[in-house]
């Protein structure tokens, strides 16, 4: 029981780890000095005060149990049992071991089923840029920083909600930058259980914090919380990760530019598997401080904010690549092909932003894309596509884009079960005869190990 409960001290998440090892703590605890030491000990101590029982009893079970050569177990389970129904009859109510028996007429005092919600409703804002009471849930920035001396800056930093049934609901945070001239790549993440990571007021936006745990899961009172927020597009972004050497503080304001409602009206149809609200907020000023190993960098730049929530957990079941380009004009596009285990693509859809911000719905027919490269990660041996011609007919538009750093992968399995590559591009671009330069954000997932997976 030791091995098998040990065994458990060697999953990648830490609450089966915690559980595995202090079962295999208890087990062995109970085996060599409970009962190899204090409960031989006892009884000695005791002598024959061990055997001890009224007289009354004695006589009676030799006379309705009579001791047999081999019988004794027997005797004794059954006389514990005739105990315990002895003392369920004389207690107050019936009760056996001090718990109360549940009315005979009422039902179980549980509390009352959430009231089921007729998808899809309006997306309202800023009241639906809070948390919900839904299967999935995250909140996600990409974006592009310049200093001063023009040094470029790739980052992400996204925070993850789940509920499962009666479960404690739980969160995962990922934190990663792509020095673009250094050509390297760094990441962090974070996984917490409760409810205290949300510190939202109902109404006025979304205020969330994820804070640095232990092995066991308790707070670090000398870790900062990784935190983001917002209301109305201004939100603000606070996280550092010491072990990778950088951090962020970001004011992000999105001005004028209304938020995007993907396929018209913000509902993503998954067919059996679901249903998502999804809304974006696809050019946002971006300014603050990069620390980056010790050094305070002045940055600006632009970010990308995606808000995703909804009653699924896995559709496709093969990954999917998520595109998200802003352009030189002003133009902003972002695709999504969602891959079924067959490689098929059962959801290809899209959304484009003119520079007047006029929202174009795509759907799969509407484009086309094309890898152009491939790269193999050397930690997970997984193959990505790496390079990608990308083209909108209808817009007469074809974008080239082209990852800054080879490898922008993420082992993230400790906190949400995957692995998955996401990383800055640069995008050249031709519309009408124009040509236009651009920035970009690619994720992909599904090429690599991993156990769940869940559309953008």
């Amino acid at each position: 029981v030791v091995l098998v409960a040990g065994s458990f001290a060697f999953a990648d998440i830490v609450l089966i780890k915690a559980l595995g090892v202090g079962m295999a703590i208890a087990v062995a605890l109970d085996a060599t000095v409970v009962r190899a030491l204090l409960v031989p000990a006892t009884m000695r101590l005791l002598g024959d005060r061990n055997w001890w029982m009224p007289k009354g009893l004695e006589r009676f079970i030799a006379s309705r149990l009579p001791i047999v050569e081999g019988a004794t177990l027997v005797q004794v389970a059954a006389l514990a049992l005739a105990g315990v129904l002895l003392l369920a009859a004389c207690s107050p109510g019936g009760r056996v071991l001090g718990v109360d028996p549940e009315p005979r007429l009422s039902p179980p005092s549980t509390p009352a089923p959430p009231v089921a919600v007729a998808d899809p409703l309006p997306i309202d804002l800023p009241a639906d840029e809070g948390p919900h009471q839904r299967l999935t849930e995250w909140w996600y920035y990409t974006g592009h920083l310049r200093t001063t001396d023009g040094r470029r800056f790739g980052f992400e930093f996204v925070v993850f909600r789940a509920e499962r049934g009666d479960f404690p609901v739980s969160w995962a945070s990922h934190l990663a930058l792509t020095d673009e001239r250094g050509g390297r790549f760094r990441y962090d993440q974070r996984s917490f259980v409760g409810p205290q990571a949300d510190r939202s007021s109902p109404g006025a936006g979304f205020a969330l914090a994820i804070p640095a745990v232990s092995a066991d899961g308790v707070p670090l009172a000398d870790a900062s919380p990784w935190v983001m927020g917002g209301l109305d597009g201004r939100d603000a972004l606070s996280a550092a990760s010491p072990d990778a050497g950088f951090g962020l503080e970001l004011r992000l304001d999105a001005g004028a530019r209304a938020p995007v409602l993907h396929d018209g009206d913000g509902w993503i149809d998954f067919g059996p598997a679901g249903g998502s609200y999804y809304y974006s907020r696809t050019r946002m000023a971006a300014a603050g401080t990069l620390t980056l190993d010790g050094e305070a960098l002045a940055v600006e730049g632009s970010a990308w904010f995606d808000h995703q929530w909804g009653d699924f957990i896995s559709v496709g079941g093969g990954g999917w690549d998520w595109f998200a380009v802003n352009l030189d004009d002003g133009t902003d596009l972002t695709l999504s092909l969602v891959r079924g285990p067959d490689g098929s693509y059962p959801l290809v859809y899209g959304t484009l932003v003119r520079p007047d911000g006029e929202v174009v719905h795509l759907d799969g027919d509407a484009f086309t894309v094309e890898p152009t490269g491939r790269w193999t990660s050397p930690t997970t041996g997984a193959t990505y596509p790496s390079g990608w011609v990308v083209s909108v007919p209808v817009e007469h538009l074809r974008m080239e884009l082209r990852p800054t750093v080879a490898d922008q992968e993420l082992d993230t399995r400790a906190t949400t079960g995957v692995v998955y590559w996401e990383g800055s591009q640069q995008v050249r671009a031709t519309q009408g005869g124009r040509t236009l330069g651009g920035e970009a954000y690619v994720e992909l997932t599904g090429y690599g190990p991993g156990v769940e997976v869940t559309p953008p």
